[in-house]
């Protein structure tokens, strides 16, 4: 088998339950745009980058495929629907990512860690804790658990809770919370997210050409006004 290089999956997961209609739904779906019209500009590193879309709320849906962005003419549209399942976006994203990430390896290409943007904008239904063990748990050692467990970066944004989406930061000390500001509104503050996320795949493909590990999270420096980074704690 020839040696394809190297590549780093990105995937978007995003709430899409009915708290998300209206204007945060709206902006929530220029994102997989924006993330296009970056790497287009940026053709070296869209090389690089395979992106991905699920949504979940009662249940979990691939909206878009693990894909070279360079290659999509129809980008698709998130529609809410339902309540606020995390553990149904954590079995589909875990079942998906050994898919995706077996389909690449089969195809030739050596594969950095994937790299999950999670956005919500509430509470979670009882009962997702064994789901995410099960997405994030590894032991190198034995070999047990899931190996391709990603880095899980967590977005919250309106009534999700600072508290709960801690728990999903993961691993410790590589990734990080963003939270929206006090007082700031949900929709830009989606948007400003977009943003971090579409920094983090720009920084991610220019490490991974310059041959380093890949998935790289902007400083707080770069952060919009609207955003807070919650990673004191992880020290």
């Amino acid at each position: 088998m020839s040696e394809q290089g190297i590549l780093l999956p990105f995937y978007l997961v995003v709430d899409v339950s009915y708290s998300m209609a209206g204007r945060n739904i709206d902006a929530a779906n220029e994102i997989l745009p924006s993330v296009a019209d970056a790497l287009a500009k940026n053709p070296i590193l869209a090389d690089k980058i395979r992106f991905g879309l699920l949504d979940f709320s009662d249940d979990a849906q691939v909206v878009l495929p693990l894909s070279d962005m360079s290659g999509q003419d129809y980008l698709p549209k998130l529609v809410v629907r339902g309540g606020t399942d995390y553990g149904a976006a954590f079995r589909l994203l875990r079942s998906q990512l050994q898919q995706d990430i077996g389909q690449l390896r089969a195809d030739g290409f050596k594969v950095h860690r994937p790299a999950v943007f999670f956005l919500s904008d509430g509470e979670p239904m009882d009962g997702w804790q064994n789901d995410f063990a099960a997405l994030t748990t590894y032991d190198k050692e034995t070999g047990q658990g899931f190996k391709w467990y990603p880095v899980l970066v967590p977005c919250g944004v309106a009534d999700a809770s600072k508290e709960t989406m801690r728990q999903l930061v993961h691993p410790p000390g590589k990734s990080k919370l963003y939270t929206m500001t006090s007082g700031a509104d949900a929709a830009a503050a989606i948007k400003a997210m977009a943003e971090i996320l579409i920094s983090s795949v720009l920084s991610s493909g220019q490490s991974a050409v310059d041959g380093n590990s890949g998935f790289v999270l902007p400083d707080k420096s770069q952060l919009p006004p609207t955003i807070d980074v919650d990673d004191d704690w992880l020290s």
